[in-house]
């Protein structure tokens, strides 16, 4: 096969049979596994039946095509035949990378949401097949939009889906404050506070843009500030 072809893709073991595929995903636990169907002593399906929770993607290589609808039935993330066209294995390749990608955003979210006695350090937005990764201290303010909300930054902002009340819990109180029922405000990007009556103040951020400030939300910054 031409996997040395790619630069990204490194070969972290070769196997002649199922027995030895079997030890080599246990010990070095790759990311996707080539497996050949027709294999001395166990059979690709074999292997992926004994690996079970423990299997990584699986791309069968076979010269039969005959084995295609059993493949996937097993699951199996791609199906090659021999030979291998390198065109025909580099678009497995990049779904691959693609679907990586989105697993890798969806675990380290999972992890910062487990460490609830930590606030979220970074926020991950998923855009199609692009994954942006946010530092919380990047963040200068959040606006509520119905069942999203809109991560503002000082050089963009991102739509994410998850309810402004929800991403309030999830973030540090120190940092953050509720100003408004429509609004979070990082209270390091608070240039001043606009008061326009008695019970009407603007937050006047550090990029110019300003924001409603509550009369509940004003009595949370003062505690802050």
């Amino acid at each position: 096969m031409v996997l040395n072809d790619f630069d990204d893709i490194e070969i972290i073991a070769e196997c002649t049979n199922g027995f030895e595929a079997i030890e080599a995903v246990q010990k070095y636990q790759p990311n996707v596994l080539f497996l050949d169907i027709q294999m001395p002593k166990l059979s690709g399906f074999d292997v992926l039946e004994l690996l079970g929770e423990q299997a990584p993607p699986v791309v069968f290589v076979t010269a039969y095509d005959s084995y295609a609808v059993r493949a996937f039935e097993a699951h199996a993330f791609d199906y090659l035949l021999k030979p291998v066209q390198k065109k025909r294995l580099e678009k497995t390749l990049q779904r691959f990378r693609r679907q990586s990608t989105l697993y890798r955003a969806d675990r380290q979210l999972l992890e910062e949401l487990q460490k609830s006695e930590r606030p979220l350090r970074r926020i991950l937005i998923r855009e199609g097949t692009k994954v942006h990764i946010i530092p919380v201290e990047n963040i200068s303010h959040v606006e509520a939009q119905g069942d999203y909300v809109r991560i503002y930054t000082e050089e963009t902002s991102f739509l994410k889906l998850e309810k402004l009340r929800v991403l309030e819990v999830k973030l540090d109180k120190r940092r953050f404050v509720r100003v408004h029922r429509s609004y979070l405000l990082n209270l390091a990007y608070l240039r001043k506070i606009e008061v326009y009556s008695k019970d009407s103040r603007y937050a006047l951020l550090q990029e110019g843009k300003k924001i409603p400030i509550s009369r509940s939300g004003y009595q949370r910054l003062k505690i802050q500030l």
